[in-house]
């Protein structure tokens, strides 16, 4: 080369995000690139299995404090004790606790709670249900907190994965102990969490199953599919995907609503229509607005910039339109299938540090907001349930009050033992799902017909209203017509069997 001559150009090299790797000739998908070397992938490797395993320790003790200390927020856990061990003793879901011969699948629609018969035979006791809630809980707290850390580094990561495990929607959902949608939790987290990456198939693959978990998820996999589609508009296959998705929701939810349910149903017909009112009383009272105002700092306000925030709406349409008040609040598992939502829309919206791109409505390639906007909306999701106080109710866990056994403990258990196993056993909900695994149990107050072997009362059970009889064995001959004598009474427990 003479002195005169001009170098040769340099050869510009493609950018590529920073953190991201771009092997030559493929392209990184969106939002999806190689996770952090060195001190990151440490991070991202070990601290969303450590949220999972501390969330499932501390709702796991959570159920077993309320079991052992005969903490009943429901009939649900009887019921759902039942439904598990007759999937267990590869029996159809009858659960005469409802009435005779009702099938669980007559009232809502979850073939997806036969994968608890493996939980049965290993552990056969309500007491298994509320851990095997708190592992399904835990879990989905993985895929989101990798995802989460990944888009908005460590620090702001850890924080959306600890506020979304300890948030007030699964706080909630295992205080009162176990229902269905404790599957739905870890099957939208590895969906929206799929989607999010760029995966398509695979988030199509874990939405699928959530039509067997509930019968009303059937609408939300329908508009997921929509979102699917419309997030992909140029990509024909993936495009075909999403409306399939939607199909396949929207089919299953006419099909089990309409179909299913009222054929396995002992009155036939679904039986939660006359719960609905009209449509002017979504607007009120005003717990809905602060329910809503919960779980928009839940996805840290912005997160309604995401189309994502859309798939609440099924649910809090027919919890708004309820006439049951316990369907308007917090206080109960309701909001547990919102939460996977709130933190994908959250992070859908703040967007991908490594990229650039964030979502705002219609866009996906807005610039990611400035730092202090994604601290702001991070804390949101986290101040939003640590404004709960001393309400919380994980909190029980280290309340040195919840860990000293009730005094009514022992005469629990000899209550139960005055029951001859196998017994036809009549029971108020106190005991209800510590007597199922050695009982045929039905509710003291329900609507079977079929004559008990022996009734079970609790003087404290809040379904005598405060007015328990003064002889069980007399208020059981006034109720069947047969004559019972009392085996046993004490502790505010009585049990009475036929003569």
């Amino acid at each position: 080369m003479t002195p005169d001559a001009a170098p040769p150009p340099a050869r510009r090299r493609a950018a590529v995000p920073q953190g991201t790797t771009a092997p030559r000739g493929k392209r990184v998908p969106p939002g999806d690139g190689a996770p952090e070397r060195g001190r990151g992938a440490r991070t991202r490797a070990i601290m969303p299995p450590l949220l999972a395993v501390l969330a499932t320790l501390a709702y796991g003790v959570q159920g077993t404090l309320q079991f052992r200390n005969l903490t009943a927020r429901s009939w649900d856990l009887g019921i759902f004790t039942q439904l598990a061990r007759a999937y267990g003793e590869l029996r159809a879901p009858i659960v005469p606790i409802k009435g005779d011969d009702v099938n669980l699948l007559g009232d809502h629609f979850h073939p997806i709670l036969a994968l608890l018969a493996p939980v049965w035979w290993v552990w056969p006791s309500g007491e298994a249900l509320l851990w095997t809630q708190a592992l399904l809980l835990g879990i989905s707290a993985i895929p989101l907190t990798r995802l989460a850390i990944d888009r908005l580094g460590p620090g702001l990561g850890i924080l959306a994965g600890g506020a979304y495990v300890f948030s007030f929607g699964l706080q909630s959902a295992a205080s009162v102990q176990f229902h269905e949608i404790a599957f739905a939790v870890p099957l939208l987290a590895m969906s929206l969490t799929a989607l999010l990456r760029g995966r398509v198939p695979a988030a199509v693959l874990w939405a699928a199953p959530l039509v067997l978990v509930k019968e009303d998820l059937g609408l939300t996999v329908a508009l997921l599919g929509v979102i699917i589609a419309l997030r992909n508009r140029g990509d024909r296959e993936h495009r075909l995907l999403g409306y399939a998705l939607a199909c396949w929701g929207a089919g299953w939810f006419i099909l089990s609503t309409f179909v299913i349910l009222p054929a396995l149903n002992t009155a036939g017909q679904y039986d939660y229509t006359g719960n609905l009112g009209s449509p002017l009383d979504v607007f009120w009272p005003g717990a809905k607005w602060v329910t809503v105002l919960m779980l928009l700092l839940a996805a840290g306000v912005i997160g309604t910039r995401s189309p994502l925030i859309a798939l609440m709406l099924p649910t809090l349409a027919w919890r708004f339109t309820g006439t049951v008040e316990f369907y308007w609040g917090w206080g109960w598992h309701y909001d547990a299938v919102l939460m996977p939502i709130a933190l994908a829309a959250l992070l859908d919206a703040l967007g991908d540090r490594r990229s650039g791109r964030a979502t705002a409505w219609l866009r996906r390639d807005a610039p990611v907001p400035v730092r202090r906007i994604r601290v702001t909306a991070v804390a949101a999701s986290a101040v939003v349930t640590l404004m709960l106080g001393g309400t919380m109710p994980v909190l029980d866990v280290v309340r040195p009050e919840s860990w000293e056994p009730t005094w009514r403990a022992p005469y629990a258990a000899a209550a139960l033992d005055a029951v001859p196993d196998g017994d036809v056993l009549a029971v108020d909900i106190t005991l209800m799902a510590q007597a199922v695994p050695d009982h045929d149990v039905q509710w003291i107050h329900g609507p079977n017909t079929r004559v008990p072997d022996c009734v079970l009362s609790d003087v404290y059970a809040f379904s005598w209203a405060d007015q328990p009889p003064a002889d069980i064995a007399d208020w059981s001959q006034e109720t069947w017509g047969i004559t019972f004598e009392t085996v046993y009474d004490d502790g505010g427990f009585s049990v009475a069997c036929r003569v």
